[in-house]
């Protein structure tokens, strides 16, 4: 059966481009700026001009946020039922509009009118009533939590309405005033959405919005007077926001890159897998960070599932973005096309095959490319590494289920994976292994304003939808009162041990603590530690880079206290602390001879409850069930992030080490700590605590030494996952997060504040949890 032409008019987004005069300024303070250094923005189907914008200067970056700054007081003060009603009426204006909308993203993007009209526009909608519904029920729900201030907002071209909705109405509906840039390819959404906004009635200096190219996102980024940044873009620029925000204490989400696998096994429904991965990667031109991208076939039935694949690749329409009956528009912009050409030829002249189809007819005008199937690439190729972020799917072969997860896993990504069986065990045993932030179980592509989506690894953190998409635009109130950071304690220098009269007394040098072992430190150096009186107490190891990389291989070794049941790690923590209070006396005088503290009894016991605190959330930290707009369901897991690295404070060494290693292992991390460098004695008299206790070997490895050179070790390492500094250091907190970025490893710094330890507050709660944890999203449909 042959399609006939189905052409959406395009009269009515014409006509409001004309009306506009095809020129724009900025949306700054609810006022239009008249129009300055201008820019093209053009149709990716036919090269034709659109309509110019302005390029934004740093000067009307500044007038943005000191507008976003007036009006912030009073946004939130409006409350949370004043900004649900303004919510709602965007929700309510943007389906009236929704054919303008769609239409206008199509002319301006290149994406098919079915996927703006069907996909992109309810998703628009849905995200503002589902946010006004937060808003609504903000002081219930989120109490003790204030909104962030200022936030400042870019997004990517390839979704320019959806990442709009996806960033902007968390955001306002926890109380924040924003500051938003839209690509510079496609900023025509942004504008007409700045006109919803003054209908909707959202006061002036609420939404702000400023165009231009990366420079407008680099005064963002530096700007002082943004509280909080959300990026959505490449892996490249995320490290980049990372590098220039670090020290600054601005909040950060990074949705970055992705190069997603899509694992059919040999039972799934062949036909209906063929469907979803035509869905996953040519929906948008494969122009989507969690597009499909690598095809892992069962070898039994590879050759079976690609000569359908070929078949169904034969009958792909590719045209007209405004023809209802295309299947593939066009690529935002020619530079995009000679990338993916490029990356293309590179795998054949490597000798993979590539295969498009041969009826598939190329316009003469505009940026297109056909799709595209990449058959014997190496799992080191290029092709099968690199975000193509385009129509091109990458096929490999695996022989077994754990062959499947080890290839799924072999990427720096980890955003999403679509797995296709009919076998409901073996998917929902995969699934938890796959290191992605969504996975879909025979289906792709499914999003919702409930369901949090984000990514592992270098594909970012942080996440958008959802209850923990709220909580990236709030700060805890808690966060508000800690103190300012303690004066630093003398860290002594290295000295004779003081002669002594007991013979046995010679040695007195603690270990390090490696994979349940004591180790001497590698570099054969030591320490020597005095109390708080300058009497010597004893000496410990000066760890090195061997020595962290020693704890990280011990670290990844303890797997199993991963897959430990929540019930199991619960026990060993409330054992810990049964073993702690029977020595309190001892660790009271010890933290009384290294610190001089007259209560250290009172600190000994805040230990012991501080465990049976986490021992007692261990298996209370659920998730959620979430009820999208689908025939099924998603489950949120919250999974523990991987192996962690700790620098522990200097104020009470023994509770401030508890306080972080307890929650980090409690969610089933494994750690590398660095103990109070100062008092290191009370973390090094935990080991014969830990050996008693039934703590596997590497669940915690403890390397005493300098906090700055062992932390730059940590934030370095590429098997390292995340890494907390608390010890007051601004300067070795900055450092931390600006290194961290070579890796996106995931960061929670205390920065020049104090905390106060013996406040749960403070030191407890869903916020730490939320550091030791990611959400895993896994999407259930019934009966497919």
């Amino acid at each position: 059966m042959e399609y006939g032409p189905a052409p959406e008019s395009q009269k009515e987004a014409q006509a409001w481009l004309d009306q506009q005069g095809r020129k724009f300024g900025l949306f700054i303070d609810n006022a239009w700026s008249e129009p300055g250094e201008l820019f093209a923005s053009n149709n990716p189907a036919d090269g034709k001009q659109l309509a110019e914008l302005t390029q934004a200067t740093t000067d009307d970056v500044n007038r943005a946020v000191d507008a976003a700054r007036r009006a912030q007081p009073a946004w939130q003060g409006l409350g949370g039922h004043g900004r649900a009603k303004i919510l709602y009426a965007i929700a309510r204006l943007m389906q009236k509009h929704a054919r303008l909308f769609a239409v206008l993203e199509t002319l301006d993007n290149g994406k098919t009118i079915r996927e703006t009209r069907d996909a992109d526009l309810p998703l628009v909608a849905r995200h503002f009533y589902y946010h006004a519904g937060w808003a609504q029920l903000q002081d219930e729900e989120f109490a003790g939590h204030r909104p962030v201030g200022v936030v400042g907002q870019i997004v990517p071209w390839n979704f320019p309405l959806l990442m709009l909705a996806w960033k902007v109405a968390p955001a306002l509906a926890a109380g924040n005033t924003i500051v938003f840039k839209p690509a510079e390819f496609t900023s025509l959404t942004a504008m007409l959405f700045a006109h919803i906004c003054v209908q909707a009635g959202v006061p002036a200096g609420v939404v702000n919005i400023v165009t231009g190219d990366g420079r407008v996102g680099e005064a963002i980024v530096k700007h002082e007077g943004i509280d909080k940044l959300a990026f959505t873009g490449s892996t490249e620029v995320g490290r980049i926001i990372r590098e220039a925000t670090a020290g600054s204490g601005k909040k950060l989400s990074l949705e970055l890159g992705g190069k997603s696998p899509f694992i059919v096994f040999e039972d799934a429904d062949l036909d209906a897998a063929v469907e979803g991965l035509v869905d996953s990667i040519w929906f948008n031109q494969g122009q989507v960070c969690c597009a499909g991208s690598r095809l892992l076939v069962q070898e039994s039935v590879e050759e079976r599932f690609l000569a359908k694949l070929r078949a169904r690749m034969d009958n792909l329409r590719l045209g007209s973005p405004l023809d209802k009956s295309m299947d593939i528009g066009a690529l935002v912009d020619p530079i995009q096309r000679q990338r993916i050409a490029g990356l293309v030829e590179a795998a054949r002249c490597e000798g993979c095959d590539v295969y498009q189809p041969a009826g598939c007819v190329i316009p003469t005008d505009g940026s297109w490319f056909p799709p595209t199937l990449i058959t014997g690439a190496s799992t080191s190729a290029a092709v099968a590494q690199a975000e193509i972020f385009g129509p091109v799917l990458v096929a490999m072969s695996f022989r077994t289920p754990a062959e499947a997860v080890q290839l799924a896993n072999n990427t720096v990504y980890g955003l999403a994976s679509c797995v296709w069986t009919e076998n409901i065990s073996l998917a929902l045993d995969v699934a938890p292994a796959i290191k992605a932030g969504v996975v879909w179980i025979n289906t792709a592509n499914q999003f919702d304003a409930a369901c949090g989506f984000g990514g592992y690894r270098e594909s970012g953190y942080g996440r958008e939808g959802g209850r923990e998409g709220m909580y990236e635009y709030l700060v805890p109130l808690s966060e508000d009162q800690r103190p300012a950071a303690p004066i630093a304690a003398d860290k002594g220098k290295a000295k004779a041990a003081a002669p002594s009269a007991d013979p046995f007394a010679i040695d007195r040098t603690a270990k390090l603590y490696i994979g349940g072992k004591q180790a001497r430190p590698d570099g054969a150096y030591s320490r020597a530690i005095t109390g708080f009186d300058g009497k010597f107490l004893g000496e410990v190891g000066e760890g090195n880079r061997k020595d962290i990389r020693n704890a990280v291989e011990a670290a990844h070794k303890a797997t199993g206290w991963t897959k430990a049941t929540a019930h199991n790690r619960a026990q060993v923590l409330f054992y810990i602390a049964e073993n702690l209070a029977a020595r309190g006396a001892e660790f009271a005088e010890r933290i009384a001879a290294q610190t001089g503290a007259k209560n250290a009894e009172k600190e000994v016991q805040a230990a012991v409850e501080r465990l049976f605190y986490w021992a007692a959330w261990a298996d209370k930290y659920d998730g959620l069930a979430h009820q999208p707009p689908m025939h099924g369901i998603t489950v949120a897991l919250n999974e523990a992030i991987g192996v962690i690295g700790i620098v522990a404070p200097n104020e009470n060494p023994l509770l401030g080490f508890i306080s972080l290693v307890a929650p980090a292992i409690a969610v089933g991390n494994r750690v590398v700590v660095v103990p109070s460098e100062a008092h290191p004695l009370t973390a090094t008299d935990l080991y014969q605590v830990f050996d008693t206790s039934d703590l596997p070997g590497g669940v915690v490895n403890i390397v005493t030494g300098s906090a700055d050179e062992l932390a730059r070790t940590l934030a370095t390492h590429s098997d390292v996952d995340a890494i907390w500094r608390h010890d007051g250091s601004a300067a070795g907190c900055a450092e931390v997060e600006r290194l961290s970025a070579g890796s996106l490893k995931r960061t929670w710094t205390g920065g020049a504040k104090g905390r106060d330890w013996f406040s749960t507050a403070q030191a407890g709660g869903r916020t730490v949890l939320a550091h030791a944890s990611q959400v895993k999203n896994i999407w259930i449909p019934y009966g497919v």
